[in-house]
C-alpha cells in the first residue's frame, strides 16, 4: 500500500515539471517575439521620388588637333641662304624664317623695272604722234592710212606698258617670297632643308603649329546628341554649350584640365557608328596640351530629361537582379526589383520597377531587410553627400579592419619567438 501511494506521488511530480516545463517553452518564444518587436526602427533618409531633369556626367575620347596649322614650302628656285628660328621657338605671324637667294629676284625686279619705264617713254612718243597725225589729218597734210598706223602704234605701247607692268608685279611676288615669313603664330618644328640645299617650288621647309586655341572632335552618341540639341531649344546656338577637357597626366600626375565652348553640332547621324560628330574649341594660353594627344571632353549642361532617378548608394544587387527598398504605408521596408538606366554623377537613373510617388530608401542600404521596421528621415536631395558619406564609413571600416589585422599579427610575433625560445 505505501509502495503505491510513493508511486502515485512521484507520477504527480513528474506531470508537474513537465507542465512546467512546456509553460517555460511557451513563454521562451514569446519572450523573442516580444523582443524582436520591441526592437528599434531602423533610421534612414528617404524621399519621395518624383520625374525631374538630371544632369548627366559624360566624357568622350578624343585627339587634340590645331585647327590652323601651317606646312611652309617654298615657292621659287634657289639656294637657301639663311634660317632665323630655332625649331621649337614660338613664332608670331609675319616673323621671317628663310631667306632664299634674294639678290637674284631683286635683279630680275630691277631689271623689269627697266622694262617698264622703255614701255612708258614708247607709249609716250605713240601718243604724241598720234596727236600729230591728227592735227594734219584735220589739214588734209597726212592720209588716213597713216593716222590709222599711228593710233595702232599708240595702243600697241599701251599693251607693253600693260606688261611690263605686270612682269614687274611678278617679279616683286618672287622677291616676296624669297623671304619666307610665318602665316600664323604657333611653335615651330624641326627645319626640313639645311642652309646651302636648293629648293624647289613645293619644297617642304618646316611646319608651325599654333597651340591657343585648340580644337577637339568627337563622336556624341545620338541619344546625347539629340538631348543636347533639345537643350539648345530654338536658338540652336551650340557655343552656348561649355564644354572641358581633360588630359590625363603623366606617370600619374595630376591632370590637365581646359575650359572650350561647343562650336559644331552635326546635323546628321553616322548610319556605320549611330554617332553625331561635334567639335569644340579650347583656350590654352600656356601651351599647357600639344595637338594629337588623347583627351576626354565633357560637355556641361548635358541632361537627360522627366526621369526617374535614386541616390547610386541606394541599389543592390538581389536574387532577381538590381533592387531597391521603399517605405510602405506601415513604415516597413519591401524589397523592389528595378530596370537600371544611365549613371548620372551620384544618380542612377531608373527606366523600370519604380513609379512616381513612392517613397524610396535613398540613404544607405546597408543592413536593410525586408519587412524592417523604417524610421524615415528626410531627405535633402542632395545624392552625392549621401554617396561621400557612405564611401567614407567604408574607407574607415577598411582602416580599422586593416588595423586590427595589424595589432593581432603584432601580437603574434613575440608569442612565436617565445616559443622558438622554449
Amino acid at each position: 500500500m505505501k509502495k503505491m501511494i510513493h508511486s502515485g506521488r512521484a507520477s504527480l511530480v513528474t506531470l508537474i515539471a513537465a507542465l512546467a516545463l512546456a509553460a517555460c517553452g511557451q513563454e521562451q518564444p514569446q519572450q523573442q517575439q516580444a523582443g524582436q518587436q520591441e526592437a528599434p526602427p531602423h533610421a534612414v533618409e528617404v524621399a519621395e521620388i518624383a520625374r525631374q531633369d538630371i544632369p548627366l556626367d559624360k566624357s568622350y575620347p578624343s585627339l587634340l588637333r590645331s585647327d590652323s596649322e601651317v606646312t611652309l614650302v617654298a615657292r621659287v628656285n634657289g639656294f637657301l641662304e639663311e634660317r632665323h628660328f630655332e625649331p621649337g621657338q614660338l613664332v608670331e605671324q609675319g616673323d621671317r624664317l628663310y631667306t632664299i637667294e634674294p639678290d637674284l629676284y631683286q635683279a630680275t625686279v630691277n631689271q623689269r623695272e627697266a622694262d617698264l619705264q622703255s614701255a612708258r617713254a614708247e607709249l609716250s612718243r605713240a601718243q604724241r604722234d598720234a596727236q600729230r597725225f591728227e592735227q594734219l589729218l584735220s589739214q588734209n597734210s597726212v592720209s588716213r592710212q597713216q593716222y590709222d598706223q599711228a593710233l595702232a602704234d599708240q595702243r600697241v605701247a599701251q599693251a607693253s606698258v600693260a606688261q611690263a607692268e605686270a612682269a614687274l608685279t611678278s617679279a616683286n611676288l618672287d622677291l616676296g617670297y624669297s623671304n619666307v615669313t610665318a602665316p600664323v603664330s604657333g611653335m615651330i618644328s624641326l627645319s626640313q632643308i639645311n642652309v646651302g640645299n636648293l629648293v624647289t617650288p613645293g619644297t617642304e621647309l618646316a611646319t608651325i603649329t599654333p597651340l591657343d586655341p585648340l580644337e577637339v572632335r568627337f563622336q556624341l552618341p545620338q541619344r546625347d546628341a539629340f538631348e543636347l540639341r533639345r537643350q539648345l531649344g530654338e536658338s540652336g546656338n551650340a557655343s552656348d554649350i561649355t564644354a572641358r577637357l581633360s588630359v590625363p597626366g603623366q606617370h600619374g600626375g595630376d591632370s590637365t584640365e581646359l575650359e572650350g565652348r561647343l562650336d559644331f553640332l552635326g546635323s546628321r547621324v553616322d548610319t556605320g557608328t549611330s554617332t553625331v560628330q561635334a567639335s569644340a574649341t579650347f583656350v590654352n594660353p600656356e601651351g599647357a596640351v600639344l595637338p594629337g594627344q588623347f583627351v576626354r571632353v565633357r560637355i556641361e549642361g548635358l541632361k537627360r530629361f522627366d526621369v526617374l532617378a535614386v541616390p547610386e548608394i541606394a541599389v543592390t544587387q538581389g536574387l532577381m537582379g538590381p533592387r531597391v527598398f521603399i517605405v510602405d504605408d506601415e513604415n516597413k521596408a519591401r524589397e523592389r526589383t528595378v530596370q537600371l538606366g544611365e549613371v548620372a554623377g551620384p544618380w542612377q537613373i531608373i527606366h523600370d520597377g519604380l513609379t512616381a510617388g513612392e517613397r524610396v530608401i535613398v540613404g544607405d542600404p546597408a543592413g536593410l531587410e525586408p519587412g524592417m521596421l523604417i524610421d524615415p528621415l528626410p531627405f535633402e536631395g542632395n545624392a552625392a553627400d549621401i554617396v561621400a558619406e557612405a564611401e567614407q564609413e567604408d574607407a574607415q571600416q577598411e582602416t580599422g579592419q586593416a588595423e586590427a589585422m595589424q595589432d593581432e599579427a603584432a601580437d603574434a610575433q613575440p608569442a612565436e619567438g617565445e616559443e622558438g625560445a622554449q
